[in-house]
């Protein structure tokens, strides 16, 4: 039987085969040489060349020789002067818009104590206009010991601005009395199917919305201007390639971000690559869309479907066959109706969507798995290419599930280090010796890739590659990794960022590898990832990023 890593240096192989094949007419001279690189291409661990040639926006040729060859005056040389450069990284898991915007809204992320979380909330209320809501946040109430923020808090120092401020892990929203008031939540709203509204032993609202419920507060806000929306997008589009990250895939509940690319898409180039996942429960539209416009191209592409399961670990809504340590009276909660869940999937695949499913907790993973496979069954044998997002907690039979049944683990190792702080209070260590199982899950033969979840996490993808490769938890406490045994290397972490990205979204025939007959993208950093200790890997720069042939960054 072949192993692993021949499957994948085969696949590899495969892919770069097909794509030469289909760029065999692009001849003469070069657009673009850069020599005098050392560029890792992505088809195996120690697999180098030291040249690129372009023409127009795909590579046409590989190694000093192969570029000299091709280089005629009109021929742009780039000398990268021993520069290191890699495929560009795929993220296939991110909230664009909300993290978009996000970057130009206060951040509560690093607040240490309740009375910080105040007083910069009480700030960022004093610069508003009185009546505008004050959204942002990423706020986490674990840096100060779990206290759960409350409306109380905030009320005397926001008496005239609306506020809704997410936990970090998005499922979560804090508001003050005023927002309450203007979203319709007091004692007598009834609880919402898939969400929580926290209320006190008195059954008054506390300020806090969970998962579902959080709608009710979205609609009283509204929608911002589509030209907001799109500067925010504009804005989100640097910083990721600032990053090194070339393509991204939205993975969200509604159609915010593939609304706002497809508009910057009919001007021009996106610079950045999108790849869609649209709310699954809408998959009848996106057919119909299909029908009528295909697709889309390499730029702005769809046809395929998200939807949530299940909640986080953080905010306890995670569902899990046993209860939380640290709240006995929850096992977390289902989101999407399992017979919805069956019933959509099978719908959407049969017309030939691709699926995704978030699912955090271990009996969320289950009732995913088994749904998948009943559809697989239903449906028969096609390259379906299913998706869990986040794949976080897992009971042990459910591991070698994703290879069996060919399903992709879309997993975002920030986490790890991240929830690894506090993980231990909510679930206990048993739990958590199947938890963000990276190594095992690579280990097993599935395809594995690997992304952010941002704004959840930091977009860029080294901080991802450390927390694979190290698992050192944020506060420090885990110098030798945080079950360590769950780490993996950094070649495997490499791959799982872009050629296993690529796959991810049927794309590793022009994705994901520096080859020829490929899509120009490409990232030139300024240390060799492989050759520094790897607790300096956040510390490289990206000194260029390449997509379609143009330098985007740099």
């Amino acid at each position: 039987m072949l192993g692993r890593r021949t499957l994948l240096a085969l696949a590899g192989g495969t892919a770069a085969a097909a794509a030469t094949r289909a760029f065999a007419h692009a001849e003469g001279d070069l657009d673009a040489a850069y020599i005098n690189a050392t560029v890792w291409t992505g088809a195996g661990p120690t697999a180098r060349t030291d040249a690129i040639g372009v023409i127009g926006d795909r590579i046409a040729a590989i190694g000093a020789d192969a570029v000299r060859a091709r280089t005629g005056k009109r021929t742009q040389i780039v000398d990268l002067a021993g520069a290191f450069v890699t495929p560009g990284f795929i993220d296939p898991h991110v909230h664009f818009v909300t993290a978009s915007t996000m970057l130009s809204q206060p951040s509560l992320r690093d607040a240490a104590n309740p009375q910080e979380f105040v007083a910069r909330i009480a700030a960022a209320a004093k610069a508003l206009p009185k009546g505008q809501w004050l959204e942002g946040g990423n706020w986490d109430q674990d840096r100060w010991g779990g206290e759960m923020p409350h409306k109380d808090w905030i009320d005397a120092v926001t008496p005239d601005t609306p506020v809704a401020v997410i936990r970090y892990d998005l499922h979560m929203l804090l508001l003050n009395s005023l927002a309450l008031k203007l979203a319709g939540i007091d004692r007598n709203t009834p609880d919402v199917p898939g969400g929580v509204i926290e209320r006190d032993a008195k059954g008054e609202p506390t300020g806090i919305v969970k998962d579902a419920a959080k709608d009710l507060v979205v609609r009283a806000i509204g929608a911002p201007s589509e030209t907001q929306i799109d500067a925010a997008t504009r804005k989100g589009i640097e910083l990721a390639l600032s990053k090194g990250v070339t393509q991204v895939h939205p993975t969200e509940l509604e159609t915010i971000s593939f609304d706002s690319t497809r508009r910057l898409r009919a001007l021009g180039e996106t610079g950045l690559r999108f790849r869609h996942y649209l709310p699954l429960k809408d998959w009848e539209a996106q057919v119909a869309l299909i029908a009528e416009q295909g697709r889309g191209d390499d730029w702005v592409q769809w046809g395929a479907c998200k939807v949530v399961f299940d909640g986080s670990l953080g905010s306890r809504t995670a569902r899990f066959y046993e209860p939380y340590s640290d709240d006995p009276t929850t096992r977390g909660i289902v989101v999407t109706d399992p017979a919805d869940l069956r019933r959509w999937i099978e719908g959407a695949d049969k017309a030939g969507l691709q699926v995704t499913a978030h699912a955090i907790g271990d009996e969320a993973n289950d009732i995913v798995l088994d749904t998948m496979a009943a559809v697989a069954k239903a449906n028969g044998p096609r390259d379906r290419r299913f998706r869990i997002e986040h794949v976080q907690h897992m009971k042990p039979h459910a591991i070698g599930r994703f290879r069996e049944q060919g399903i992709i683990a879309s997993v975002q190792p920030y986490h790890a280090i991240d929830d690894g702080r506090w993980a231990v209070r909510r679930i206990g260590e048993e739990r958590l010796k199947t938890s963000f199982a990276y190594g095992s899950l690579v280990g097993s033969g599935a395809h594995v890739c690997m992304g952010s979840d941002w704004p959840v996490a930091p977009i860029d993808p080294l901080t991802g590659l450390d927390a694979a490769v190290n698992r050192e938890t944020l506060d420090g406490q885990n110098p030798q990794g945080w079950h360590p045994e769950q780490r993996v290397t950094l070649a495997q972490a490499m791959h799982c960022y872009t050629q296993e990205g690529a796959f991810a979204g049927f794309n590793e025939t022009r994705l994901g590898l520096i080859a020829a007959g490929f899509l120009a993208d490409f990232v030139v950093w300024d240390s060799d990832l492989f050759a520094i200790d790897s607790h300096l890997l956040v510390k490289a720069k990206v000194l260029k990023t390449v997509v379609g042939g143009i330098v985007r960054f740099g």
